[in-house]
């Protein structure tokens, strides 16, 4: 297989994929991009929006949404970009129109797949780590399972200053590992996963002045470990979905602990 999974598509200050061009047109090459929009509403405006940023690169796209046969398009795509949006919207929309597995089995081949966002979330195993509200309910919530490990695209470190006495996100995906036992690699802000030949890699610059690194590996019963580079050994994880942890003694409160590196 060969995956481009950025985190995010635009970064404060700079344009739509602007941050990730020049991984992204590498990584495409000469071929014309078959575009799921199913994330957003407006699938012709969304189209025309990577469209546009894509071609100073000489790189052509289709939406998938305007196929007369839309299995056909993914059969016959040379590339594909599953964009950004709502999470649950897209899966909703893949599974209502028979496209899940058809758009796995050709990545599974080699079709080179680049996500972003949602487009991210849906290449693994589940959406369970998506940060999106449901707005639509998919008949599942597996998703393409093109990794093993669960992804969260935009993860944001809490920030010690702020008065915002809600869950952080790294305690919300601290609760998906008291319920199911799979690594979540947590992807910051400006930074993506490549994936190719066997090999995992991180890549990008994270964005904010307090982020440590591209990413975060959370797994149940250890602390959060910072991780950069080759990440190859989360391809060989096992996921166990709706494996419950024992129930903590009453008063007792979960604490990540200290954050290893790597």
């Amino acid at each position: 297989m060969r995956l481009l999974l950025l985190s995010n598509s635009t970064n404060h200050d700079s344009g739509y994929l602007e941050h990730a061009l020049e991984i992204a047109s590498g990584f495409l090459g000469g071929a014309t991009v078959t575009f799921v929009p199913y994330a957003l509403a407006d699938h012709d405006a969304y189209t025309a929006k990577v469209a546009d940023a894509l071609a100073p690169r000489g790189i052509r796209v289709s939406g998938l949404h305007a196929a007369a046969h839309p299995k056909a398009a993914v059969e016959q795509a040379d590339a594909v970009f599953v964009g950004g949006g709502n999470t649950f919207r897209l899966l909703d929309t893949l599974h209502r129109l028979d496209l899940l597995a058809p758009l796995a089995a050709r990545v599974r081949d080699g079709l080179p797949y680049l996500g972003s966002s949602a487009g991210t979330a849906i290449a693994s195993p589940t959406i369970r780590t998506t940060n999106d509200m449901p707005i639509s309910r998919p008949t599942s919530f597996e998703a393409l399972g093109l990794v093993p490990f669960q992804l969260n695209a935009h993860f944001v470190d809490a920030d010690p200053a702020s008065t915002h006495s809600g869950e952080t996100r790294e305690e919300r995906l601290n609760e998906f590992l008291e319920v199911n036992d799979v690594p979540v690699l947590g992807l910051r802000e400006g930074t993506w996963l490549t994936v190719a030949d066997g090999t995992a890699h991180l890549g990008g610059t994270a964005v904010g002045a307090t982020a440590p690194g591209p990413a975060v590996v959370f797994t149940r019963g250890a602390a959060p470990l910072e991780v950069s580079g080759e990440v190859s050994e989360l391809l060989s994880a096992t996921a166990r979905f709706d494996a419950p942890t024992a129930p903590s003694p009453r008063g007792a409160i979960p604490s990540g602990g200290a954050r290893g590196s790597r």
